[in-house]
C-alpha cells in the first residue's frame, strides 16, 4: 500500500482536498495518507523525510515559506524520495495573472519554480554532456558515469536528471585513455559501470543485428570481454571511484544505488545536523 504524507505549514486541509479530488481518477489503487500540520522548521522536514524514506512513501506539500520549501525540495532530491508541490505553481501562476509577489513573503516568487528550472537544467546538461560531449566542463557534473558501450550510460543520465541531478558520461573505448579531465573530478562524483561479458554481448548481438552485422567485432563475446578488461584497469587507477555492476538491474535500481553512494560520500556539511536527527 502506497503511503502518502501531506505536509503543510497550515492544517494540511488544503492539500487533503486537492488529493481526495484526484484519487477519484485512481479507483481501487491502495493508499493511506496522513497529514503532518504545523511543520515550520528543518528538523520537522527531516523528521518527515525519514519516515516517508523508510516506509516507501511519497511526499505532498503546500508550504509557502521559501527557505522551508527550497530544503523540503532539496532533502527530497538527496534522499530520493518523490514530493508534490501543491503551492508553489499555483501562487507562481498567479503572480504572473495579477503581475505581484504573494504579500505574505515579497521574496517568494523568486523561489517558487526552483525545483521545475532545476529540472529544465539538469535535463539539458545531460544531453550537452553525453557521451564525452563537452568534457571540458566535466568539473560542472555532480555525478560522473564511465563505462563501454551499451552499460546505459545514457538512459542513467536522463533518468537521474529528470531527478534533478547534473550527469555527464564518458565513453570507454578499448585502449584508449580516459581524458585527463576525468582524473581532475572529485572521486566521490565519479561512478564505473561494469557488467557480465555474456550478457553485454547479447545486448549488443541485438543492436548489431538491427545494423546487419556492420559492426563487427562489437558484439563477440571475446571483444567484449577484452573491452571489459581493459575497463576495470582504468576503474582500479582510482580506487575511491565506486563501481557498480548493472547486470540484470533496471535503471531505477542502478540510479538508486549510485545516488546512496553519492549521498554516504560527499554529505553536504549543512545536512550533518539532519542526518543525526534521522538516524
Amino acid at each position: 500500500m502506497q503511503r502518502v504524507f501531506i505536509v503543510s505549514d497550515g492544517t494540511g486541509r488544503t492539500a487533503e482536498l486537492a488529493l481526495n479530488a484526484a484519487l477519484t481518477q485512481f479507483p481501487g489503487v491502495p493508499m493511506s495518507y496522513e497529514r503532518r500540520p504545523g511543520v515550520t522548521s528543518k528538523r520537522q522536514i527531516a523528521r518527515i523525510i525519514n519516515e516517508a524514506k523508510y516506509s516507501g512513501g511519497f511526499i505532498i506539500h503546500t508550504l509557502v515559506e521559501d527557505e522551508i520549501r527550497s530544503f523540503m525540495l532539496k532533502l527530497c532530491r538527496l534522499n530520493n524520495i518523490e514530493s508534490i508541490d501543491i503551492m508553489g505553481p499555483l501562487l507562481s501562476r498567479l503572480s504572473n495573472q495579477f503581475s505581484i509577489s504573494p504579500s505574505e513573503k515579497p521574496g517568494l516568487f523568486n523561489h517558487l519554480n526552483e525545483e521545475y528550472f532545476r529540472r529544465v537544467e539538469t535535463m539539458n546538461f545531460a544531453f550537452k554532456h553525453d557521451d564525452g560531449l563537452r568534457i571540458d566542463e566535466l568539473n560542472k557534473a555532480e555525478i560522473v558515469l564511465l563505462g563501454v558501450s551499451r552499460t546505459f550510460k545514457t538512459p542513467l543520465s536522463i533518468y537521474l536528471a529528470f531527478k534533478r541531478w547534473f550527469v555527464a558520461n564518458v565513453p570507454i573505448i578499448l585502449d584508449i585513455d580516459l581524458p585527463a579531465e576525468v582524473y581532475k573530478v572529485p572521486p566521490e562524483r565519479v561512478f564505473c559501470l561494469m557488467t557480465n561479458a555474456k550478457r553485454l554481448s547479447d545486448l549488443r548481438q541485438v543492436r548489431n543485428e538491427r545494423l546487419k552485422e556492420a559492426a563487427g567485432d562489437y558484439s563477440r563475446l571475446n571483444y567484449v570481454k577484452r573491452e571489459l578488461l581493459f575497463a576495470r584497469k582504468l576503474f582500479h587507477r582510482q580506487p575511491k571511484w565506486s563501481v557498480i555492476n548493472v547486470t540484470n538491474k533496471s535503471i531505477e535500481e542502478i540510479a538508486s544505488e549510485i545516488i546512496a553512494l553519492h549521498r554516504a560520500e560527499s554529505r553536504p556539511n549543512q545536512y550533518d545536523l539532519i542526518h543525526n536527527e534521522m538516524i
